[in-house]
């Protein structure tokens, strides 16, 4: 469906630097690196901030050996050679919410060595989000956090420009989910390549102006006419995947990706904020509860429903994991949450992502499983 719809969010994630910097220019206001979908975006929003969050550029580099170990995922290693290599030299700060050990590292080695970085700051956002004493425990990093800001601008960051902030954000997640909602119906209005490029932009874009530009798609999506068969509904799972390429490649096949559970996906935006005369307690409890990543997931493994619950919603026929080689938050999860989907009658495929990833070897992977669900209808 090349019919332009979704040009804007395709040429914002492509010169994601240059946009930043023209905002910059344009307003004046601080650039902030963000490191993981956790960090509490609506405070850097109150704070006149654009909040940009750290991808990689799928690219061979050779620079984060000194600094990371080779066998921590390519994700954090792709990061941090953007920082080392200048790529965000626009960004005044850097920012961390605890994920996993492997990223925290990344981070410090970021705040360590990337020279244009002036300040940094770490959320020690607890993992057992279960227990309603991390809740307390978030809440207070959230405010503290706010205090650091206040510091750092010499501007007060009122309740009231919190709650501006934090309506903006939660505009920007119900957006999401009607453009999502799309994805449901037996011939998609939205591919899987269209819906990567709204919700990654959204990590990185003004989210006023990104929800301005979500209004005029969705205006439009309803006489949008489907020019291509859905074949096979695939949903992907895993950590970050923004590999164009290879979600491209997929849709080329005779599949649709209708669904994803990823932290450049569904999971940064899923649920919005509760209402609660508290600003802080709001914002940091919908952190808490917004859908796990493997890292905050227990002691109760709420994610394995929460996946196949989306599994059946979009009227998924296959999963597909994205596992990032060495990421073990996902790796520990991978064995028992393919066995839910598989005895739920969701057949799952493994694929291990690199900073480059082999799209020809993994066409034919893809075609594989296409193969076999054809052959499974024909019983």
């Amino acid at each position: 469906m090349n019919d332009g719809l979704f040009d804007q969010f395709k040429e914002w994630y492509e010169k994601r630097h240059d946009y930043a910097r023209a905002w910059k220019a344009r307003t004046g206001g601080q650039v902030v690196a963000t490191m993981c979908t956790y960090t509490p975006e609506e405070l850097l929003i109150a704070a006149g901030m654009l909040p940009v969050r750290v991808l990689g550029a799928h690219e061979p580099q050779n620079v984060t050996e000194p600094h990371i170990f080779g066998m921590f995922c390519p994700f954090c290693r792709d990061s941090l050679a953007q920082g080392l290599l200048g790529r965000f030299d626009y960004a005044e700060g850097v920012t961390l919410t605890q994920s996993c050990i492997q990223y925290r590292q990344a981070y410090s080695s970021w705040r360590q060595n990337v020279p244009t970085v002036k300040w940094d700051y770490y959320v020690a956002m607890p993992n057992d989000v279960q227990s309603p004493h991390s809740r307390k425990a978030h809440r207070a990093e959230v405010q503290a956090f706010r205090v650091f800001l206040q510091t750092l601008t010499g501007r007060t960051i009122t309740d009231d420009m919190l709650r501006d902030a934090l309506a903006v954000m939660d505009e920007n997640r119900r957006l999401l989910r009607q453009l999502f909602d799309y994805r449901k119906a037996d011939e998609p209005k939205v591919t899987g390549v269209e819906a990567l490029y709204a919700s990654i932009t959204a990590q990185f874009i003004d989210k006023r102006e990104h929800n301005e530009m979500l209004k005029k798609v969705l205006a439009a999506l309803p006489e949008r006419k489907v020019t291509r068969p859905t074949g096979a509904r695939f949903m992907t799972i895993g950590s970050e995947n923004d590999d164009v390429a290879f979600m491209a490649m997929v849709e080329s096949v005779g599949a649709t990706i209708v669904i994803d559970d990823q932290c450049s996906g569904t999971r940064y935006f899923w649920n919005a904020s509760k209402n609660d005369d508290d600003v802080i307690k709001a914002i940091a409890d919908r952190y808490c509860d917004r859908p796990a990543c493997p890292t905050k997931d227990y002691p109760a493994h709420t994610r394995f429903d929460h996946v196949l619950n989306l599994a059946k919603e979009y009227k998924v026929q296959a999963a597909v994991f994205l596992q990032q080689k060495f990421c073990d938050p996902h790796e520990g999860d991978y064995p028992d949450l393919k066995r839910h989907l598989e005895a739920n009658g969701i057949p799952t495929l493994f694929l291990e992502f690199d900073i480059t990833n082999p799209i020809g070897p993994f066409r034919i992977r893809i075609e594989a499983m296409l193969e076999t669900l054809s052959e499974e209808e024909l019983f």
